[in-house]
């Protein structure tokens, strides 16, 4: 039978951590009672496992799951992120939040920054982010759920304790874990799809539809299908980590921190029993030595575990659906974790398999769709995460004159010159950031606007202060009353020692 009118009936996942379970609890949600699902992974291969920071829409896919919130959270021992605070990135010394609300209120005609910057203009006007309810709870420490969805927030999240916890969800759907080394990849002659994976132990695990999550290797669709991968480091120069893990010295803030140091970049992320560390570099300005020192010599608290060297490259593969492989978490691609979108790219695999699911058969179309907007969506965060490098001041160190030197991608030229020159900010159909992370960032990363819309300047001062004022009063209100972040976690979702 062609594998195009062959129903899909036996799914094999191809490696667990973050993203195999992941899969595992989205398929099995959806379609358990029809398919015959499994996993395998060895205890033997670690995953990376430092995908701890999120954004909100993963709170989207654990409605579409069912998740309850708090289970989750004591599961994962987490806490909540309201944004990511930018320290060093536009010069040495200089700070700002991108969060994840609105910022005031805009009109029709032109964005809340047109105002602002007419305010600030004729002296009436404070800090961006003092129109930011998110941001200012942010700074502040606090944090509570606020009626209808008053507030944005995510997760940080004990990235291993999420996976077990995705398994035994995913079990209670009736997925399979298999045990096992992956040694041999079987493909059919005819059509050069995967039929089988053959394990150390001697299984043969036979397929209709696999799913690629064994990490940078590829093994399915890079090793095996032979799909291509696009390089992106002639942006982003960084390709190398080295995590560790400390103990709490503190009370966890709802922000992730993002510190830049001289060749690339340390992340702090606060949870509920540890802190997540780590420093992202390019091995062309800095060896793994020298990265080690400068992370160790810039955490606080007793270190947990050895630090961790990753070494990474940064790009996409040339189709991520090729034949009856679906390659997802970083077998697909990677970016690095600057914007806390790993596993947002997870799920948004899975949400578009489950929208293509081929259960009748594969569909050469279906599969160019997937590939076509698992394409625009990662460009469009990649070009985000090169705002941040290519639009500083800094020129302190030989790795930063790079950045800002660098050519860029003509779609991001656009959107930066734009800004640059009219303070507009056009939201691309289904792209992940919306207007206000682009403009938090670029305001933050020290772009100004030429030009103002029209409609600013029709207001009097009277009015503008008055429109103003009552913004930023009423989130401060709101801010007044919310308990501290460690308090509410303490009460809402407090995990056991």
């Amino acid at each position: 039978m062609d594998q195009q009118n062959k129903p899909i009936r036996r799914v094999v996942i191809a490696g667990g951590g973050t993203a195999g379970w992941m899969a595992a609890a989205g398929i099995s949600k959806v379609l358990g009672k029809r398919l015959d699902i499994k996993l395998i992974e060895s205890d033997d291969i670690g995953t990376v496992g430092v995908g701890e920071a999120t954004i909100p829409t993963l709170l989207n896919f654990h409605h579409l799951l069912e998740i309850d919130e708090r289970e989750f959270m004591v599961a994962t021992k987490a806490t909540f992120k309201l944004g990511i605070s930018f320290e060093n990135w536009r010069d040495v010394g200089e700070d700002y939040i991108h969060s994840f609300g609105l910022t005031g209120t805009d009109h029709w005609t032109a964005g809340f920054q047109h105002f602002w910057m007419k305010g600030c203009e004729r002296g009436l006007a404070r800090d961006f982010g003092h129109y930011c309810l998110e941001l200012r709870a942010s700074q502040e420490g606090r944090f509570a759920h606020l009626p209808r969805n008053g507030m944005n927030y995510a997760y940080h999240l004990d990235a291993s304790l999420y996976a077990r916890y995705l398994r035994t969800f995913s079990e209670r759907f009736g997925v399979k874990r298999i045990e096992g080394k992956i040694v041999k990849v079987d493909t059919d002659a005819e059509t050069g799809h995967v039929s089988a994976l053959r394990l150390d132990s001697g299984s043969v695990i036979e397929g209709d539809l696999f799913i690629d999550c064994t990490g940078f290797r590829g093994l399915l669709i890079g090793e095996t299908m032979g799909i291509e991968y696009d390089d992106w480091s002639q942006w982003l120069h960084c390709d190398s980590a080295i995590a560790v893990q400390t103990r709490s010295v503190g009370d966890a803030v709802p922000l992730t921190r993002a510190i830049a140091r001289e060749s690339g970049w340390q992340w702090r992320i606060p949870l509920q029993h540890r802190v997540g560390n780590g420093i992202v570099y390019s091995s062309k300005f800095m060896d793994d030595g020298q990265a080690r020192a400068t992370l160790l010599g810039n955490i606080e608290g007793e270190a947990l575990t050895d630090p961790r060297l990753i070494k990474f490259c940064p790009g996409q593969r040339r189709k991520t659906w090729n034949g009856n492989v679906v390659a997802m978490g970083l077998a697909s691609g990677f970016l690095e974790p600057i914007e806390s979108t790993s596993i947002h790219l997870v799920q948004r695999s899975i949400v578009r398999l489950m929208q293509m699911f081929p259960s009748e058969g594969i569909c050469a179309t279906d599969v160019a769709e997937f590939n076509r907007q698992s394409d625009s969506e990662i460009e469009h965060i990649r070009d985000f995460i090169i705002l941040h490098y290519c639009v500083t001041n800094r020129k302190d160190t030989p790795f930063w004159r790079l950045c800002s030197e660098m050519d860029i991608p003509a779609s991001l030229r656009h959107r930066i010159d734009l800004f640059r020159e009219t303070g507009r900010v056009f939201r691309a159909p289904n792209e992940l950031f919306a207007e206000n992370s682009w403009i938090q960032v670029m305001l933050g990363q020290g772009i100004m606007p030429a030009r103002l819309h029209q409609t600013a300047e029709l207001m009097g001062d009277d009015e503008l202060k008055g429109f103003l004022d009552a913004i930023q009063m009423g989130i401060e209100r709101t801010v007044a009353q919310l308990p501290a972040h460690q308090e509410y976690v303490r009460r809402f979702c407090a995990a056991p020692d």
